[in-house]
């Protein structure tokens, strides 16, 4: 595999999710045949400390009232909200449902630190997004809940077969795993998410360092990747720092701050053992209520560039930001929303201090697709090149297809001299083009119609 620091990176985001269910062997098979550079896995623990391939460790999430009492229905059954998995439909599993407060929020459903792997191997997959992805549903509970190790093991697969794929693994919420968070019957978690990846790509012989990317929202735990777990484990992998939202469209949620400083402020903890000199570089110090938006001053950039981070990985949104006409925070049908043509600042003081930078999430489908400041309807593609022109060394994508077609054209693109166009293009059209300016006599080429929205790519 190429340096990845000097390339473009197609990153398939869960797998090819725009075409299985995620996080599954399939969804990340597929993504790797359709040229993805890196699978991502978001990683959660079970109940006997194996990691599993899942987006959030709710497996199934079920409807609370006010009073954060679990809903049911007119049969007396929870009203399930959201589900990856087929738990809440396994009567064996019924007494797992249950009510915990997860990085603040209060979640009620089933959790995969209360169940063994070899419980979690009775579950199948489903989709997570049926409304958004109905083609997606014909593969519900056709596919197992794979493991960290498992995921691995694809890679190697394909790798003996000439396909060489890297890893960009996520450890979801680490400060709950390590501290807060607590299994069923009320005893504490305390699982390290950092020391169960590495230990798992050691043990797998996943350790080529230009094949690994190591990412978080938070930023105790990649700290503390770089300055203990690695080092103790003799291995060197780059880190990637994810923001979430640095607007104020976010409430104060897990989305617009790290939650690990959110927890250490309340716990008291000595944050400059935790942070070093991080705490004297956010404005008013790391406190409670400190957000992403705290977190983007040249001073923090370089302070990241130079003590553990390799990349950022921002929510695209905040690049390029999204007038929400509708009221929306921005994602929802294309025509309500429109980009406003500003760039956030803090692009180029990462791309100065260094560091990688790998937004996402780009998605194909109409509702997180926008328009142009022109009115123009962004496409699939169209989002691609606008980001790498940007300067993007790459980005998370549910649809790796689009993600490398749109990669390819975005060099080809820059690769294109006049001469070459002169070349290449049909001289009577040339002509047109050129009578068009005033040159000639013939009339201009028809310009082509845009597609129907619903066959954008």
């Amino acid at each position: 595999m190429q340096d990845t620091t000097n390339r473009l990176i197609v990153i398939a985001h869960r797998g090819a999710s725009g075409l299985r269910p995620e996080h599954t062997l399939a969804a990340y098979d597929l993504a790797i045949e359709q040229g993805a550079d890196f699978i991502e896995p978001d990683l959660v623990p079970t109940k006997d400390g194996v990691l599993i391939a899942r987006h959030e460790n709710a497996l199934a999430t079920v409807r609370l009232d006010d009073d954060e009492t679990i809903v049911l229905d007119g049969q007396g059954r929870p009203v399930v909200v959201e589900a990856t998995t087929n738990v809440a439909e396994l009567p064996q599993f019924r007494d797992r449902l249950t009510i915990k407060r997860v990085d603040g929020v209060t979640i009620g459903g089933w959790f995969s630190e209360d169940f063994t792997l070899a419980e979690i191997k009775q579950l199948r997959a489903r989709e997570r997004i049926p409304a958004v992805r109905p083609h997606n549903t014909r593969f519900d509970d056709q596919f197992e809940i794979p493991t960290l190790a498992e995921v691995v093991a694809l890679v190697q697969a394909w790798e003996k077969k000439g396909r060489v794929v890297g890893l960009y693994p996520e450890t979801k919420h680490p400060t709950y795993f390590a501290q807060e968070g607590r299994f069923r019957d009320g005893t504490p978690i305390n699982l390290s998410l950092g020391r169960l990846l590495v230990d798992t790509l050691v043990a797998t012989g996943f350790t080529d360092p230009a094949r690994v990317f190591i990412q978080s929202f938070e930023f105790a735990n990649l700290l503390e990747l770089r300055q203990v777990i690695m080092p103790a484990a003799g291995v060197a992998f780059p880190l990637v720092q994810l923001y979430g939202d640095t607007t104020d469209t976010q409430p104060l949620t897990s989305f617009s701050r790290p939650y690990d400083m959110h927890y250490n402020a309340l716990q008291e903890a000595d944050l400059r053992r935790i942070y070093g000199r991080l705490v004297d570089l956010v404005p008013g110090g790391i406190t409670p209520t400190t957000g992403y938006r705290d977190l983007l001053s040249p001073a923090v950039i370089e302070f990241l560039a130079a003590t553990y981070a390799t990349g950022i990985g921002p929510w695209k949104n905040t690049i390029v930001p999204r007038l929400p006409l509708d009221g929306t925070r921005g994602e929802g049908p294309a025509s309500a929303t429109r980009l406003t043509g500003a760039v956030a600042p803090f692009l180029s003081l990462a791309i100065a201090a260094g560091l990688l930078v790998h937004p996402y999430t780009l998605r194909a489908e109409e509702q997180f697709l926008t328009t142009y400041p022109n009115g123009i309807p962004q496409s699939g593609l169209g989002e691609v090149v606008q980001l790498l022109s940007l300067g993007v060394h790459g980005f998370f994508t549910d649809h790796p297809a689009i993600g490398v077609l749109g990669r390819d054209l975005f060099l080809r693109l820059n690769r294109v001299t006049l001469s070459g166009v002169e070349e290449h293009l049909d001289r009577s059209a040339w002509v047109s083009c050129l009578s068009a300016r005033g040159e000639g006599t013939s009339p201009a080429p028809a310009v082509p119609e845009l597609p129907d929205k619903t066959q954008r790519v």
